[in-house]
């Protein structure tokens, strides 16, 4: 779980680790692996490998550079290729990805992988795409998923679960046995993509008086190998606390920035951790510093105030300065948390959360891209093409106050190639990360040539707040040595054999590189495009020193062999590295030789080469002004999306290109225009009404750690029903005593219930982001005869099971239902019957394929109102936004036609505003059956819900429901309802495919 206190236990944590890290800084020597290097001592492979400096696959090191990416949440099985290709041109190598037991066997005993939960499309998106898999498989998650990825039924299977408890063993037994197989069908060892699983997760904190279980840890990793897993098991701790440390390469958490969304620019001043490497030395020294969730966005809650404000929490500023601070500490594997985030659709999420989560990703929920991705981008493809990080040691941990700059408020680490032993990078950051003041430094380093203060020519450098650099010092880029560069590198590639070297700042910042050369003369320096000035120095050694200012994009000549281009960060942004699939061996998608740069264009995906051809494949915006950086003998053409681009020449033998994109207007119906039809679905509190269907409420004992004080167990999971609104009848004979009822439920978050005696409505508790259980007292309007019957209906909304955080605290068995209840008044009266109802079947849920969580107990979900193809010809017209006038629950249905063109992205959502008048109402919206949205109109903050194309028939009829129920006596209405779309983009993606959406039939057994 992404918890907000762990940055202080980690905190706390870290004092442990100080004195053998300050003492390893005092020394000033070079870290030497305590332990032999790690090699799995069963031999069962040999293409994942690592040791104490990183990851290897088939041999060759790598930077594993991992974005989280939940299928679970991305119903629509065609849309995971372009996911994975955008996270594959960000210059990502890697996804690491949850599995959630919970909808995967919902049933003990029976595991489906139908629909949208088949892992194998997904799988293989990942590999056409290029992108190697973490599988992440639990048995627990966290997730901000319900139970934490635990299955229902676990709320009623007795024992300790996260245990090695032999009822928990059994229980996940068979799961890990089916999934296990399918991830041992698509490791790398059989030409798939997955190269790590990772077993259980955050096994971190213990409730008293149980502590870490290493029994429970030795059977999970059996069960995993003998389910044919062979790649390297994995373990993440929560924090760097050495927990379950047992497994081939551990690795740890770390969220710095915490989940205050709505202070979006607050940073604490101690933020930017220091200590993990003092912990890694700690714990697996034998082994590369892995860190396996990082945080690469925030979860909102209810109430929140929305992704939006969590996208700048964790922007570009923190991009910079948290992952620059990670490869400070020589991480070689960082996974950041989520990459992309999805929806909670149906019943996914956890009660702290709602239907989004967008996390404030670099991919948004809508699958467009913000700022933070093209930052993410520099970042990633500066770390592709400098191997010699890849075996670095930090040297001077807890002494980077003032280091090399001289300037206290700066902090300053040293990460050194002590295999190569040239290369240096020197990570620069504000000492408090809180302030925006800007600092001017001059930056005195070691180099090949002696000892340098930098600027060399001049000057000083700046660094604002709430950002960090790295600096070079004897990098090597093709054949020429950068002696140093204070302008970061972006990419180089050796191409025609001219060495291309792309270095970036900000807008404005003076900067110096300085390049070796061997020739008794310097090289000739030339402007040969922009309108940038460059000086020159040379120094002593054969090294010509350059100054400049990063201000839009200049390009310099350097003698024959180096062409430098110098920019500001938002040209930076613009240029894209591609590399097109190797034309032998067994994973071509996979190659990183043979780079293509290209600047331009709002995504390109891939580049292949036919001939002298060359092939763009990308998406568009606005128009194109390419510039394309290729060898001339294989961009004799180039076309862009199979259409031919009309190329010119500039006079430093790159290509160019303009391309406008074709974006196609189109008309979106007006939903309030639509003809709406209307039916109650609240029919059980009708006099009428028959709930001898209904599962009666007659447990007598329960093994939830609870207990229960009522006279039976009123649970709904100890009864099947784990999801959606759960409905409530007591049958009870009047003493005409009562005056009212008291009762107390528990739901969750943001839950909220209603109730009536008979068909007469006596109150709400319309919840609020704080309370997960309520007790309140309802007054019966009138007096009752004494001797007659009654029925009192419960409306409750169940926001999804706790998570289990804590292992052995069972937190997500905390139950969904009644607590306590009381006639006020009248102590004797006694309910007689107590039934309860949810989503139709429960456990054996109606909807195969939309799965067992999409739909709840509501009347009309029961009866499969929101499916299409339901004949409501019957039905009363009215719409959402005119309401009901009483408090209740009413269905809306309406259908409409989309025809959004082939070739274009037009991601499409619902809209709902709030209403202040009679405010406490809540609404699901279902697209085609599935649901796809959860509004809380008091509690916020959703008001915007992205449905992805596959759930919406673009070409084609879709149908719309929404349900309302009012919790107020004056009723409730949708103060408006409308389509949106929310980005155009001309698009490459490759076609979307329907999701199965089947229409309704009668439903055997509804009632």
């Amino acid at each position: 779980m992404k918890i907000p206190f762990l940055k202080l236990l980690a905190l706390t944590f870290a004092t442990s680790v100080v004195t053998e890290s300050r003492s390893f800084a005092r020394r000033g020597t070079r870290p030497k692996s305590l332990l032999p290097r790690q090699t799995l001592s069963d031999n069962l492979q040999n293409n994942v490998t690592w040791d104490e400096y990183s990851f290897m696959i088939n041999g060759k090191r790598l930077m594993l550079f991992s974005g989280e990416v939940h299928p679970y949440r991305n119903p629509v099985q065609s849309l995971h290729l372009d996911v994975f290709q955008k996270v594959k041109a960000m210059g990502f190598n890697a996804v690491s990805f949850y599995i959630f037991w919970g909808i995967l066997e919902p049933k003990r005993g029976e595991i489906s992988f139908e629909g949208f939960r088949d892992l194998q499309p997904f799988f293989d998106a990942a590999k056409e795409a290029g992108i190697y898999l973490i599988a992440r498989p639990g048995p627990y998650i966290n997730a901000e998923t319900t139970a934490g990825g635990f299955p229902g039924w676990g709320t009623y299977t007795p024992g300790l679960w996260r245990t090695s408890n032999t009822t928990y063993l059994d229980a996940y037994a068979g799961y890990i046995q089916a999934i296990g197989s399918q991830i041992a069908a698509n490791e790398i060892t059989k030409g798939g993509p997955i190269i790590l699983v990772q077993t259980e997760n955050e096994y971190s904190g213990f409730q008293a008086p149980y502590t870490e279980d290493f029994v429970y840890e030795s059977k999970l990793k059996d069960s995993f190998r003998a389910s044919g897993i062979t790649v390297p098991l994995t373990v993440n701790d929560a924090w760097p606390g050495g927990h379950y440390t047992d497994v081939d390469v551990y690795g740890y958490d770390s969220y710095p920035n915490g989940f205050d969304c709505s202070h979006p620019h607050t940073w604490a001043s101690d933020a930017v951790p220091e200590y993990f490497w003092g912990s890694h030395m700690q714990f697996n020294p034998q082994d590369l510093n892995a860190v396996y969730e990082f945080q690469g966005g925030a979860f909102d809650g209810w109430g929140g105030s929305g992704y939006s404000t969590c996208a700048v929490l964790t922007g570009p500023e923190f991009e910079r300065v948290f992952y620059k601070n990670e490869f400070a500490m020589s991480t070689t594997y960082l996974n950041l948390y989520m990459i992309f985030g999805g929806t909670n659709w149906g019943g996914i999420a956890y009660p702290g959360v709602y239907t989004s989560y967008d996390y404030g990703s670099a991919i948004a929920e809508d699958r467009t891209l913000r700022e933070k991705y093209y930052e993410l981008k520099l970042q990633a493809y500066f770390l592709a093409v400098s191997p010699a990080f890849l075996t670095t040691r930090p040297m001077n941990i807890y002494n980077t106050q003032g280091s090399f700059t001289g300037n206290s408020a700066l902090k300053t680490t040293q990460v050194f190639d002590v295999v190569g032993n040239k290369t240096g990078f020197y990570v620069v950051r504000q000492t408090d990360a809180s302030l925006f003041t800007e600092q001017t430094y001059t930056l005195t380093v070691p180099t090949s040539i002696g000892s340098l203060t930098i600027p060399t020519i001049g000057g000083s450098l700046t660094l604002n707040g709430q950002d960090s650099k790295i600096h070079l010092v004897d990098y090597t880029a093709g054949s020429t040595t950068l002696t140093y560069s204070t302008g970061e590198l972006l990419t180089w590639a050796t191409i025609d054999g001219r060495d291309v070297i792309l270095v970036y700042g900000n807008a404005g910042e003076l900067h110096e590189t300085a390049i070796k050369f061997t020739s008794p003369a310097p090289p000739t320096v030339k402007v040969v495009s922009g309108s940038g000035t460059i000086r020159q120095k040379v120094l002593t050694g054969g090294v010509l020193a350059l100054q400049y200012t990063t201000s839009g994009q200049t390009v310099v000549q350097v003698g024959d062999n180096v062409l430098l281009y110098v920019l500001d960060r938002a040209n930076a942004y613009q240029f894209w590295v591609l590399h097109p699939p190797a034309s032998t061996g067994v994973l071509p998608q996979y190659s990183t030789k043979n780079p293509i740069i290209v600047k331009g264009g709002y995504l390109l995906r891939s580049v292949s080469i036919h001939g002298s051809s060359l092939a763009l494949v990308g998406d568009l915006n606005n128009t194109a002004n390419f510039e394309i950086i290729a060898p001339a003998a294989q961009s004799r053409s180039i076309t862009f999306n199979a259409s031919p681009l009309t190329l010119a020449k500039t006079s430093y033998g790159t290509l160019t290109a303009s391309k406008a994109p074709s974006l196609p207007a189109v008309t979106l119906p007006t939903l309030s225009a639509l003809p709406w039809k209307t039916a109650n679905s609240l029919p059980e509190i009708s006099s009428t009404y028959s709930d001898a269907a209904w599962t009666v409420a007659n447990h007598n004992s329960t093994v939830n750690p609870s207990g229960f004080t009522t006279p039976v167990v009123l649970y709904a999971g100890d009864y099947g029903y784990h999801t959606g609104n759960i409905l409530w009848r007591a049958h009870f004979n009047a003493t005409s005593s009562e005056t009212a009822f008291k009762v107390h439920l528990v739901g969750g978050s943001a839950f909220g219930y209603s109730i009536w005696l008979d068909s007469t409505f006596i109150g709400s508790w319309e919840g609020d982001a704080v309370h997960s259980d309520y007790e309140d007292t309802f007054t019966f309007p009138k007096a009752l005869n004494k001797g007659s019957s009654h029925i009192i209906t419960i409306l409750q909304d169940h926001q999804g099971y706790e998570e289990d955080w804590t292992a052995a605290s069972e937190d997500f068995k905390t139950p969904r239902g009644v607590l306590s209840y009381s006639f006020v008044g009248s102590p004797s009266t006694t309910v007689a019957l107590w039934k309860l109802t949810g989503n139709l079947g429960g456990e054996d849920y109606a909807d195969r394929t939309r799965g067992p969580l999409n739909e709840g107990g509501l009347f009309g979900e029961r009866q499969g109102w929101h499916l299409p193809g339901f004949n409501d010809a019957s039905w009363a017209t009215g719409k959402p936004t005119t309401g009901i006038s009483a408090a209740g629950v009413s269905f809306y249905r309406t259908t409409f036609n989309l025809n959004i063109p082939q070739g274009v992205d037009y991601p499409i959502s619902v809209v709902i505003t709030n209403s202040t008048i009679n405010p406490h109402f809540r609404s699901q919206i279902y697209v085609n059956g599935y649901q796809f949205g959860k509004f809380v109109n008091h509690i916020g903050p959703q008001k915007v819900f992205p449905v992805p194309q596959g759930i919406l028939n673009y070409r084609g009829q879709n149908t719309l429901a929404i349900s309302l129920w009012a919790a107020d006596a004056g009723g409730a209405k949708l103060d408006s309802l409308a389509l949106q779309i929310t980005s155009k983009v001309q698009t490459s993606m490759a076609n979307v495919v329907n999701v199965p959406s089947p229409v309704w039939i009668a439903r055997a057994g509804a009632y």
